[in-house]
């Protein structure tokens, strides 16, 4: 049982990280479903959602405004979430502009405030984004000739971080993984999730839109219901700025899981192969799995522990192990200086994420669901 523990964290952690990707490479050898991209004009509602960011909202509005699109063709909504700063008066200040605002007097969260704004969009497509993320001038026409094709039924932008001197930094390891992951993924059939701060999504996909649950997944759950799918583009790019406080940041990711938990199990119907076909096994793979990997490396640690004494494989595996946690552990305890040492930035990193993963596990299990939450501030 030991051994068979031991190989089988081994494999699942290994299945879960290399393994997925991995057979999407080899799929793509007999099936390549890239989309079809070309220039279209259809008329496209933004909806930018917003609480509190009175510092924000001009910058986000003027970059969206700037955008190279037929102001006749582009509406432009403002869902105020229960804003009780200056939010709300700077965005009247736009109204000659043709910015809408839609002031949400109750704080209900950031999908409940799409929702709302989806009721007044009059687009053909809705691009939904948020004020921290900045848009390329061409970055609209970009994602929305995803929709050319006929298959998409939404469409994802690829993610950039901004240092706090302006300039493009490196997206690390992990960034730079899931957007090979999310590009494997579009090239053989649909993406599994989007980018939540910059995606476009066909009108009849969002006539079923939900205020409790994360948009950016549901969204592509509700094209795969109607035989279309989710691409990326990595053509179309939305820039968000560095975190300013680190710590923070594990509060986002523990976050963004519980909400990825709740749809996950309100849709298990999409883990039934012999309806959703390929899509299953992305499905499976790409949340529950990944979302799995912390389980796994408990037991792998135990396994090996139990073992360590049976052979020297056993004894180098945990060995193996306990640096790497001691790494984790000891570029944890710096002063972030560990960021630009990749021995240190890697086991910090995995360790941080799988962390917050079990932290959700947690806060789900005892029935935390998150609605509305503060912004993380850049």
């Amino acid at each position: 049982m030991r051994e068979a523990l031991f190989l089988a964290s081994i494999l699942l952690v290994f299945h879960a990280y290399f393994g997925y990707p991995i057979s999407l490479l080899l799929l793509g050898l007999l099936r390549r479903k890239a989309p079809r991209r070309a220039p279209c004009l259809p008329c496209v509602t933004i909806i930018i959602t917003a609480h509190n960011e009175q510092q924000k909202i001009g910058r986000k509005l003027d970059n969206t405004l700037g955008l190279h699109y037929p102001r006749e063709k582009l509406q432009i909504i403002v869902a105020s979430d229960g804003s009780t700063d200056a939010t709300e008066e700077i965005v009247r200040g736009y109204r000659d502009a043709g910015v809408e605002l839609l002031a949400i007097p109750e704080r209900g969260g950031k999908e409940n405030a799409q929702k709302e704004a989806v009721k007044l969009a009059r687009g053909d497509v809705f691009v939904f984004t948020d004020v921290a993320t900045m848009i390329d001038p061409d970055g609209l026409r970009q994602i929305v000739s995803n929709f050319a094709d006929p298959s998409v039924g939404c469409a994802s932008s690829e993610d950039r971080l901004i240092g706090k001197d302006g300039r493009v930094c490196g997206e690390g390891l992990y960034v730079r993984y899931e957007m090979w992951v999310r590009d494997l993924e579009s090239r053989v059939n649909s993406l599994v999730g989007l980018s939540g701060s910059f995606f476009a999504a066909r009108r009849e996909v969002c006539q079923d839109f939900s205020g409790q649950m994360q948009s950016d997944f549901r969204t592509v759950l509700n094209c795969v219901r109607m035989g279309l799918r989710a691409v990326n583009d990595p053509g179309a790019i939305g820039y968000y700025e560095d975190i300013a406080d680190r710590r923070r940041e594990f509060d986002r990711k523990v976050r963004t899981v519980v909400r990825g938990l709740t749809v996950f199990f309100e849709h298990l119907e999409f883990l039934n192969v012999f309806r959703y076909g390929l899509f299953s096994y992305q499905y499976l793979c790409h949340k529950l799995l990944r979302w799995s990997v912390p389980f796994w490396l408990v037991v792998l640690f135990c396994s090996t522990s139990l073992l360590c004494l049976k052979g020297w494989p056993y004894a180098v595996a945990l060995a193996a192990q306990i640096l790497f946690y001691g790494l984790a552990f000891w570029g944890a305890k710096g002063d972030g200086r560990w960021s630009d040492n990749t021995l240190l930035r890697i086991p910090v990193y995995f360790v941080t994420v799988n962390s917050s993963v079990l932290v959700a596990w947690w806060r789900y299990i005892r029935g935390q669901r998150i609605v509305a939450w503060s912004p993380t501030r850049r």
